[in-house]
């Protein structure tokens, strides 16, 4: 089985381009642009961790 990491990093990444720069317009005055940078990653982050959460407590048997 092909490892796929680096293609998960890269579409988060690609993912964070577009939430980032969002978060950024929407907070210009409290956040610098590597704190949107930083908290769009964190988000990213936290909502594939709850997908896949999710995902071990509804097929554990493919774990």
């Amino acid at each position: 089985m092909k490892k796929r990491y680096p293609l998960y990093l890269f579409s988060a990444i690609c993912l964070n381009l577009i939430v980032a720069p969002a978060l950024y317009a929407a907070n210009a005055e409290s956040f610098t642009k590597f704190q949107a940078y930083a908290l769009g990653l964190l988000g990213i982050v936290t909502f594939a961790f709850s997908i896949y959460l999710f995902v071990v407590m509804f097929q554990p048997e493919k774990f």
